[in-house]
């Protein structure tokens, strides 16, 4: 991919994972597993409880990249192949989790992408603020998903063609 490309790339993807981090953060600094789970149901303590640490776990992978997007891009010479190794993993370790999550609290339906419903299943109902957080996350990984799908195949296979190992 042409350096110009991979830099706008970079400050794009920077700019939508500043916008979910804080949206993140703002969740976690306000809500608590007390708080949420008001019916205090052993069911839904479980559900919350596992939300919160696969939110935590993608606030910290989405951090670390936007410090490595910034690392980048503030360097005197852009390097195109480690800012193409980072969008890679930004594919890899924040929109991966995104969509799935390691305890499947929700999943992304495809049937409902295109019908231009929300395409996020819950596996238990949540709180308003639960869901909010999830629908308005899914706007910001769903485009990072469509600008960055080139680092879902397309670029291992360029390395592997290579002779690179990824």
């Amino acid at each position: 991919m042409a350096m110009f490309n991979v830099k706008n790339q970079c400050e794009s993807t920077r700019v939508k994972l500043k916008e979910a981090i804080a949206k993140m953060e703002l969740f976690l600094n306000t809500h608590s597993l007390s708080q949420l789970n008001t019916g205090e149901e052993a069911a839904m303590e479980e559900f919350y409880r596992a939300y919160l640490q696969d939110t935590r776990h993608l606030l910290v992978f989405s951090e670390v990249a936007y410090e490595r997007l910034g690392v980048s891009l503030r360097r005197p010479t852009f390097n195109n192949d480690y800012a193409e190794r980072v969008l890679y993993d930004v594919y890899h370790n924040c929109i991966n989790n995104f969509f799935y999550p390691k305890n499947e609290c929700y999943s992304e339906d495809g049937r409902y992408a295109y019908t231009g419903q929300d395409a996020i299943r819950f596996r238990k109902k949540p709180d308003r603020e639960v869901r909010n957080l999830t629908i308005e996350l899914s706007k910001i990984f769903e485009e990072l998903r469509e600008d960055l799908a080139y680092y879902e195949t397309d670029y291992i296979t360029q390395k592997r063609l290579q002779g690179e190992k990824i």
